[in-house]
């Protein structure tokens, strides 16, 4: 008895991810979710230095400064609720300091300048169309800090829209580096405060734009996360208790899925030298002054020396 539909998904014949990879996560937070699992592998990764961007046309931004090499000033900052903030970036990188915001964001685009120069591959997560336009100037945010809504109109991107926004991302990328492997996703997570036929609406223009895209260019990607969650994982009980986010056991689904498409099967045995070490630098001993905890904690010193000495960029 089959009880479960099955998106049938190869692995990437060319352009593989393995441990001399650089790649650089842009976008919704579900990229955190994989980012993070490229972290614990410890692959070469940038993620979100501006932190989470939710909309193309932020990413967009993002990537045009950084290539241009923008510094923020102060006129650029506004203060709310005790901190500093900026319309461009997350608030992981607001601060009580307006100096020390600036300083954030001038070493968050320099980070970023030199990972789109570096990257092998770059994914961006897309999480929704929907865009809040700062009413007194007329710019579309990144995030709105909790700023009062009546100061902000509320707008969905057009697929054409996104489309223009998505080609200029890939032109600024490949303008850097024109071999960069680009693969866009879909974020799972759903934007329920938009509405529910809003937020299946704002979904659509994504990938609508995204295949519209992929299509006409070369080197780009789709990978269906979206899909994964929607049509294998369609159960309330892969997501959490706010019936937003995927659950831990839907991330390490989707990872799977993602691995076994974009990972070289040459770099999994490493992938299980990595996580035999992470393992063991979790372990909680009973005794830690014990000879046998000694011989352990030996073996596991022996075993990162080995593996740093065939990757020296690795730190654990």
């Amino acid at each position: 008895m089959i009880l479960q539909t099955q998106i049938p998904l190869k692995q990437q014949q060319y352009n593989t991810i393995n441990y001399q990879s650089k790649l650089l996560l842009l976008g919704s937070c579900f990229s955190e979710n994989i980012g993070n699992k490229l972290f614990y592998y410890k692959f070469q990764v940038v993620q979100n230095p501006f932190g989470i961007l939710f909309q193309p046309k932020a990413i967009e931004k993002l990537i045009l400064n950084s290539i241009n090499g923008k510094q923020y000033k102060k006129n650029e900052l506004f203060f709310q609720n005790g901190q500093w903030h900026s319309f461009d970036a997350h608030s992981k990188l607001s601060s009580l300091s307006q100096q020390k915001l600036i300083k954030n964001l001038n070493k968050s685009i320099s980070i970023t300048n030199k990972a789109l120069t570096d990257a092998s591959h770059i994914i961006i997560t897309l999480g929704t169309s929907w865009v809040y336009r700062f009413i007194e100037n007329n710019q579309i945010v990144a995030n709105c800090h909790k700023v009062p809504q009546k100061k902000f109109l509320k707008e969905i991107l057009s697929i054409h829209n996104i489309i223009e926004s998505l080609n200029a991302l890939i032109s600024l990328i490949r303008s850097v580096k024109s071999d960069t492997t680009i693969i866009f996703t879909v974020s799972p997570v759903r934007h329920l405060k938009d509405g529910f036929i809003e937020n299946q609406r704002s979904k659509s223009h994504l990938i609508a734009a995204i295949h519209e895209v992929i299509n006409a260019k070369k080197n780009l990607y789709y990978f269906p996360s979206y899909e994964i969650m929607m049509d294998e994982l369609r159960d309330y009980r892969f997501y959490k208790e706010d019936m937003i986010h995927p659950t831990p056991v839907s991330v390490d689904y989707i990872w799977n899925y993602f691995k076994n498409v974009w990972i070289s099967n040459e770099t999994k045995g490493t992938m299980k030298e990595v996580e035999s070490i992470q393992k063991g630098l979790d372990h909680k001993p009973f005794n830690i002054n014990s000879e046998q905890h000694q011989a352990f904690l030996d073996k596991l010193s022996l075993k990162m020396k080995k593996l740093k000495q065939r990757l020296p960029f690795i730190e654990f």
